[in-house]
Order: C-alpha cells, then sequence, then structure tokens
C-alpha cells in the first residue's frame, strides 16, 4: 500500500519544541518521499527557515479564531486534498474543522499537557508518551482515537574534530577538563537552577579532572541564573553557549550531558539526543524520564529538584568509567531499537495507512 498523502500544519509565529519537531518531522517525511506538503504561518520563525523539499504554504494565522485564516486553511485543504490533516498546537488545530464524515482525517499532534478543548474536535490525538495518551483518555478522548508514537532521535552526524577543537579552544575550556553540557530553554521547567547548585556542590576535580559546565541554550531566565552562577562563585566553571540552531558540536564536546528539568517536562528529547550521540546521561526523574529511562541501564537518574542528587550523580558517573561505558552502551542499543527515526516514522506512516484505508 503507498504512503497517504498528509497536510503538515503548525500555526505558531515562534520558535520552540513543537516548531522543531515540526521541522525534523518534514525532514523525515520528504527522506521517506512520503507525499506531503506543509502549512506555517507567514513571517513566523519557521517561514525563510530550511523546510527540504515539501512544498509549503504560507497561511495568516492571525489568532486563534481568525475567520480568514480558517476560511486559507478550508481552501487550501479543498484544493490540495490531503488524505491526513496533522496539526501541531493549539492555534493550527483549531482553526482546522473538517467534517467527521468522509474526507480527509484530522488527527491532533500533542507534545504536552495541553488544554484539550482546543483539539477535541479532531478525528484523532497523537501523543508523544504513552503516560500522554493515558492522560487524554482519562480527561474524555476515546482510547481508539488516541494514539501513542514516541519522538525519533536524529542520527549523529559528527563535525570535523578542528571544528570541536575550536569551540573547546574558543570556549576556553581546559584540554583536560570534563565537560558537562545541558541543553534547553532557559524556563522554570528545564530546572537550570538545581544544576548550578548542585555544581556549586562539586569538588574543583574530579579524578584528577576539572569542571566545565556549558549552557546550551536561552530565555527568560537568562539574567536570573547568571546572577545564581556569579552568586554561587561559579562563573569560572561556566560556558553561556547560547541558543544554538545546530547544537551537534555541543553535543560531540560533551563528555557528560546532564537534564535536570522537572516533573512536568513531558518527554526530554535531550535524553533521545545523549543516547544518539553516544553520550552518558544524568537526569532527573521527571516524568518523561521516568517513562524512557531505566535507571544504572541507560542513565543515571536522581529525584526533580534535588540538587545534592544531581551533583552525587554527577560525580559516581564521571568517576566510573565502566558504568558511563555501560550507558552509552545502552542508550544506542535503545536508540537503534526503540527511538530511531527510521522505527517512529515506520509507525507513523503505517498509522497514516490504517486511518487513510479505514
Amino acid at each position: 500500500m503507498s504512503d497517504p498523502s498528509s497536510l503538515q500544519i503548525v500555526a505558531s509565529k515562534a520558535l520552540g519544541g513543537a516548531e522543531r519537531w515540526f521541522i525534523r518531522f518534514a525532514e523525515a517525511l520528504a527522506e521517506r518521499g512520503a507525499p506531503a506538503e506543509l502549512a506555517i504561518r507567514r513571517d513566523s520563525a519557521l517561514d525563510g527557515h530550511p523546510l527540504g523539499a515539501l512544498a509549503c504554504h504560507r497561511l495568516p494565522f492571525l489568532t486563534t479564531w481568525d475567520p480568514y485564516s480558517r476560511h486559507a486553511l478550508s481552501r487550501l485543504i479543498a484544493r490540495r486534498r490531503p488524505e491526513i490533516v496533522q496539526t501541531y498546537m493549539g492555534r493550527a488545530t483549531r482553526l482546522t474543522r473538517l467534517s467527521p464524515r468522509g474526507g480527509p482525517i484530522h488527527l491532533a499532534r500533542l507534545g504536552g499537557y495541553y488544554k484539550l478543548s482546543p483539539y477535541r474536535h479532531a478525528h484523532g490525538w497523537i501523543g508523544n508518551t504513552r503516560g500522554l495518551c493515558d492522560w487524554m483518555v482519562r480527561q474524555g478522548l476515546p482510547a481508539d482515537r488516541v494514539h501513542h508514537i514516541y519522538n525519533f532521535a536524529d542520527p549523529a552526524v559528527p563535525v570535523a574534530p578542528d571544528t570541536v577543537a575550536a569551540l573547546r579552544a574558543h570556549h576556553a575550556i581546559p584540554d583536560d577538563a570534563w565537560v558537562l553540557v545541558t541543553l534547553g530553554r532557559f524556563v522554570p521547567v528545564k530546572g537550570q537552577a538545581h544544576l548550578l547548585a548542585a555544581l556549586a556542590a562539586l569538588p574543583e576535580r574530579i579524578a584528577g579532572r576539572a569542571l566545565r559546565l556549558v549552557m546550551v541554550g536561552d530565555g527568560p531566565l537568562a539574567e536570573p541564573l547568571r546572577a545564581q552562577a556569579r552568586q554561587l562563585g561559579q562563573e569560572e566553571r561556566i560556558v553561556w553557549a547560547g541558543w544554538q540552531r545546530d547544537p551537534r558540536p555541543y553535543l560531540q564536546l560533551a563528555d557528560l550531558v546532564v537534564f535536570p528539568s522537572l516533573e512536568a517536562e513531558t518527554l526530554g528529547n535531550v535524553i533521545l539526543e545523549a543516547w544518539s550521540w553516544g553520550r552518558p546521561l544524568v537526569t532527573a526523574e521527571f516524568r518523561g524520564a521516568r517513562e524512557l529511562t531505566r535507571h544504572g541501564e541507560d542513565a543515571w537518574c536522581v529525584p526533580c529538584a534535588d540538587a545534592a542528587a544531581l551533583a552525587t550523580g554527577i560525580r559516581e558517573t564521571l568517576g566510573d568509567e565502566t558504568l558511563r561505558a555501560a550507558l552509552v552502551a545502552r542508550g544506542r542499543e535503545r536508540v537503534e531499537h526503540e527511538f530511531g527515526r527510521a522505527v517512529i516514522m515506520d509507525q507513523y506512516l503505517a498509522l497514516y495507512r490504517r486511518l487513510a484505508g479505514g
């Protein structure tokens, strides 16, 4: 059976987690040769962003109830006649109104525990964790139309060693220093404040090597976090790398990936990135991590918002080469068999075929 045609719709103005997934998913559809097109908000952060070989339509998407955009979207769907319409986030989903009696199937993809009123009119829902799908069913969505598919991990594509060496020199990281990397927006749910407190609790050297913490990201908590680092006397041990469109050099530079998110974190793509890049991982046990990870097997897991436990996890992992190697090996194995791009895209396209054929 051939793959059904789809229209992928996101109406956001800014670039966040859902929009980055939209880009990666669009690239994966194009890679598979799936018949798909995109619809994005005109003059948004996505407008002008490389979106691969897929046709891209630009619509106003001015407000949640914008009748002009709703009409333009309805005309686009009628003209292109996709078999599957997949929407991301509330605005795109609210503006997509399809008949329940024949025609395209409307799938709303959720990556968080959002208020469900903007999503209930869809024909089906995709959640990126089992916990999220179970929650949607408890909120009254019919279980037979709630579909669980994880995010995939992009394959690691190493950069040139000279690039990594230049990055290390640029940030004045000593050649023998451990490099701890954390990635994420500087917002409360990411828990970076607890990581800074953990860093302050760690000794100057572990296994004879100094520590450097590389903070990859930006956001509203940037200045409070910097102030906390100054107050804790940790400025010389921290590199503020800013937001990076391409984080690959930093993942390649890392000796350890640390992910200190709080309970509200739904999935945690950084977990999958660490596994894909073959980097040992210390993570807080937020709800997504509890579903994905196995303590001592593929990650070192600690309670959320517990700086002392986070410091212990970092110290234990850096101090045990055998442990690090075991975490890396098991993480790579899980990406290959459970979270690889091919594995997850097979699940998406199988769902599309089943729904379009039904």
